[in-house]
């Protein structure tokens, strides 16, 4: 797992610097829409929608964004009507690679996941052939700066996580999906600042990648992915040891 968080806060971080705020957005727009639509517009009754508001409003989205979009999903406005599809794929030295994606044109947006593996040493695989090794997990990451390790451990512990990691830089803290809105709101009421929290897919299982061409061409492959507008999330098995992937990711 360590080699993906790596990669998704370098991602984040230089999102950040190559003002990719309007892609970030729209992204999360989909979510909120999505969201509303399957569970209502009542953040406070529907966990997903909670959760995107909470990633939207991480990323400094305008309330006026926020609301026209949970307005579209339950049916205010119109607007497009998305469908959720994950994809499955092996990557370069034999990683799993799970694709989130919301579009309104499915033959689209297989075609293009589809190239865009081929194109980066990658190969789109069947339904379940690599989802298996995935399980849906809460994970939330915050600066060691930001707090110390006993008074972290100690409230997540108490309101719900099943474990917290160490990852150099940083905590990470694992909850389940149900314990996970309870985790976030607990330390969000301590004001402890926030790296990222979300739901994500957890590896069972990593592959270690001490190759630095095929570091850099899983980071092609990650980054290609998530620079597509149908692309929501990607999950990825690799664990790539720190100073390689500084090298090849930033």
């Amino acid at each position: 797992m360590s080699g993906h968080s790596k990669w998704s806060t370098i991602k984040h971080k230089k999102g950040a610097q190559d003002a990719r705020r309007g892609k970030i957005f729209t992204k999360l727009i989909k979510e909120i829409i999505v969201a509303a639509r399957l569970g209502g517009g009542d953040p406070a009754a529907n966990p997903r929608l909670r959760s995107a508001v909470a990633a939207a409003r991480a990323e400094n989205m305008p309330k006026d964004n926020i609301e026209r979009a949970i307005k579209k999903g339950s049916g205010g406005l119109e607007g497009s009507n998305y469908e959720e599809i994950t994809y499955e794929g092996y990557g370069p030295g034999g990683i799993a690679v799970l694709v989130e994606s919301m579009t309104d044109n499915r033959q689209r947006t297989v075609a293009d996941v589809r190239h865009i593996f081929s194109k980066r040493g990658g190969s789109l695989g069947e339904p379940n052939s690599v989802a298996w090794m995935f399980s849906k997990k809460g994970l939330i990451t915050i600066e060691k700066s930001r707090v110390d390790e006993d008074t972290l451990m100690e409230l997540v512990l108490n309101a719900g996580a099943d474990d917290m990691q160490d990852a150099d830089t940083e905590w990470e803290v694992h909850t389940s999906v149900e314990a996970f809105e309870a985790v976030r709101e607990a330390i969000e009421k301590q004001g402890i600042p926030m790296l990222s929290a979300q739901v994500t897919m957890v590896p069972s299982t990593t592959v270690t990648i001490e190759d630095e061409d095929v570091a850099a061409q899983i980071v092609k492959l990650m980054d290609a992915l998530e620079d597509n507008d149908d692309v929501q999330n990607v999950y990825a098995n690799f664990d790539i040891p720190d100073a390689i992937m500084e090298k090849v990711g930033g």
